[in-house]
């Protein structure tokens, strides 16, 4: 059964790499025609080839989430940067739209917190220069189809490897930590809570062992389901893709899911 799940597994990365594939390609296509298009119809494959990658923009997004600002606000910039990276994008260069569009998103999202989420404020010269390496990444990322290296954004901006690492350490300052934070995902012992305090850490190790073999019952494509949900991260729109379905229906799939895990667990212990 180990084997199958493991055959499983590589089929569905494999499905998965053909599908970034297709997508790729689409984008090339539509990036192409447009640079030979102008005015409505330009905008139009503009607009679907922003179409075809927003589930990149949040995924981007949700790097930054529980920084201080808020997650719309994040989405909203987060978009825009993947709007004018498929207006920039130049397909003459041969290079892939993600490589290009993941550094100019970030960038984007990086800018806004500059100008918006500092929350313990570097010295002007370390903002100036954390936008200088966000907009040298994306130049040199779509010259070399890949994100560069820190020695590499220091030789393009004519500077040290160590000011490029200070500029790029200073996007920690956006957010301080708070004694109630419980990680990225809500589900962590907040810090307070290690202070001398009962540890919520053994509840939660107790909850993952009785949660596996649970998990090891389900279905394969339900058990794929909850790996890319829960664990990749993915939005319900991307799984719809990736399976061909609705979101309303892997809403609906997550719903009957979690029901059933609940229904082997039992109802969680009362804490006295």
């Amino acid at each position: 059964m180990q084997r199958h799940a493991h055959a499983t597994d590589s089929i569905q990365h494999q499905n998965q790499n053909q599908n970034q594939n297709e997508r790729e390609r689409l984008a090339r296509d539509l990036l192409e025609r447009a640079a030979d298009a102008q005015g409505h119809e330009r905008r139009r494959l503009i607009d679907e080839v922003v179409l075809l990658h927003l589930g990149l923009a949040e995924s981007i997004a949700r790097r930054y989430y529980r920084r201080g600002v808020e997650r719309d606000d994040l989405l909203q910039v987060a978009n825009l940067g993947l709007v004018n990276a498929a207006q920039r994008f130049d397909p003459g260069l041969g290079k892939d739209f993600v490589s290009f569009a993941v550094p100019t998103i970030s960038g984007e999202v990086k800018r806004y917190f500059r100008d918006h989420g500092w929350a313990v404020r570097p010295p002007r010269r370390v903002q100036d220069l954390a936008a200088a390496v966000t907009a040298a990444t994306a130049e040199v990322s779509q010259a070399k189809g890949t994100a560069p290296s820190p020695a590499e954004v220091a030789e393009h901006l004519g500077v040290s490897i160590d000011e490029v690492r200070e500029a790029d350490a200073s996007h920690e300052c956006f957010a301080t930590a708070s004694f109630d934070y419980r990680g990225d995902g809500g589900e962590e012992t907040p810090l307070a809570e290690t202070l001398g305090e009962e540890d919520d850490g053994y509840d939660r190790a107790e909850a993952v062992a009785a949660l596996a073999p649970a998990c090891h019952e389900l279905k394969p494509r339900d058990r794929h389901i909850l790996y890319l949900r829960f664990f990749k991260g993915w939005t319900q729109e991307e799984i719809g893709t990736e399976l061909g379905v609705t979101q309303m229906q892997v809403s609906r799939l997550l719903a009957r899911i979690l029901g059933q895990l609940r229904a082997r667990i039992g109802p969680a212990p009362v804490r006295r």
